[in-house]
């Protein structure tokens, strides 16, 4: 005699539902109403279990669930913020996805974001203002719910579109005098000022500066000159050589500039770098011409990286704390996006100066 039939669990599909047939991307895929006829369920029973699962009940949740499973269906999520107003993403933008120096930031605006149900979207702007321009003005036109620039300097023009697009604007890793609108960052003159004088107090009198080929390593640059240059009465004046690499730095290009820096000025005693990766180059360098760190010539670098204190000689280094800045950046976004004001829009991480062994 055969076994009676077992009723099939609750989180099947109906057996009289059938998967919808698979059609061509020209036809639009998988929608809503397949997915509740094929669990057996209304649609607006569908659009709660997706957005607000805590609102229907546990055989429900688990029907929607296994048709959504069986039909590979994606929500629609551009109908849901045209309703709203609200994307739940937010774009950030960096200059290199490549170098390790963003990275902090990225992650903390990753998991803070996550934890306000807002996904990030990542874009690499390069270092040509045409190239950030573009891509600024293709994710104003996406309308997210807030951008964060990583290092990026926009254009007058690119400023003028994100100040008229309305959409909350967070500029870190600068602290500039006229932001777009939020603010979480450092002064990059301030730390180039105080490595100066950290090194200077070390007796060296022979600076070198290798930095990028862009706005912010240049205006560090000039800060370290300036305050080499013009010390306080009865500190003698040090002189500084400027080797520009061009950017996203290497390990290479560091070994390059100091070989072109110690060909124009032999005696140079000291070299901060406008990145750990940049130092570690420099760094390999002075090895393979037999010079001693720090003993014919320091080296600071930037970004405390996470090989900065395992190299030999451990790496000095100017340590920001860009977990911070994404945390805030990301606490910004969310507030402004839900309506609410942000009581200051305009905060300075500061920094820190790492001593370690390579001065």
């Amino acid at each position: 005699m055969p076994a009676p039939s077992k009723k099939p669990p609750s989180a099947a599909p109906p057996a009289s539902a059938s998967l919808p047939t698979r059609r061509g991307r020209a036809s639009g895929g998988t929608t809503l109403l397949e997915v509740a006829r094929l669990a057996g369920v209304s649609a607006m029973s569908v659009s709660r279990a997706l957005n607000a699962p805590n609102q229907v009940s546990p055989s429900i949740l688990a029907k929607v669930r296994a048709a959504v499973d069986a039909t590979g269906y994606v929500a629609n999520r551009i109908a849901g913020s045209l309703a709203s107003r609200r994307s739940r993403l937010v774009a950030a933008v960096v200059p290199s996805i490549a170098g390790p120096v963003f990275q902090g930031m990225v992650q903390s605006l990753i998991a803070e974001l996550a934890a306000h149900d807002h996904q990030l979207m990542l874009g690499q702007s390069g270092y040509g203002t045409q190239e950030e321009d573009a891509l600024l003005e293709a994710i104003i036109g996406r309308r997210p719910d807030g951008i964060v620039l990583g290092g990026v300097v926009p254009s007058p023009a690119g400023r003028r579109r994100l100040a008229a697009s309305g959409i909350p604007v967070v500029e870190t890793w600068d602290m500039v005098a006229d932001p777009i609108d939020m603010l979480v960052g450092f002064s990059h003159e301030a730390i180039a000022a105080t490595v100066a004088s950290f090194l200077i107090e070390r007796g060296h009198r022979h600076l070198g500066f290798v930095g990028g080929n862009h706005e912010r390593a240049a205006r560090r640059a000039r800060a370290f000159a300036d305050a080499a240059l013009n010390r306080p009465e009865g500190v003698p004046a040090s002189t500084v050589v400027v080797e520009t690499v061009v950017a996203p730095a290497t390990v290479r290009s560091g070994r390059d500039a100091l070989r072109e820096m110690l060909q124009r000025e032999p005696r140079t005693d000291a070299v901060f770098c406008s990145s750990d990766v940049l130092a570690l180059g420099v760094v390999t360098e002075a090895g393979a011409r037999g010079l001693r760190v720090p003993q014919d010539i320091a080296v600071i670098g930037f970004g405390d990286l996470d090989f900065a204190a395992d190299v030999s000689p451990s790496l000095t280094t100017v340590r920001i704390d860009s977990t911070r800045i994404g945390q805030l950046a990301a606490q910004f976004i969310v507030r402004r996006s839900q309506g609410l004001d942000v009581d200051h829009a305009r905060v300075d991480v500061g920094f820190s100066i790492v001593p370690r062994e390579s001065a």
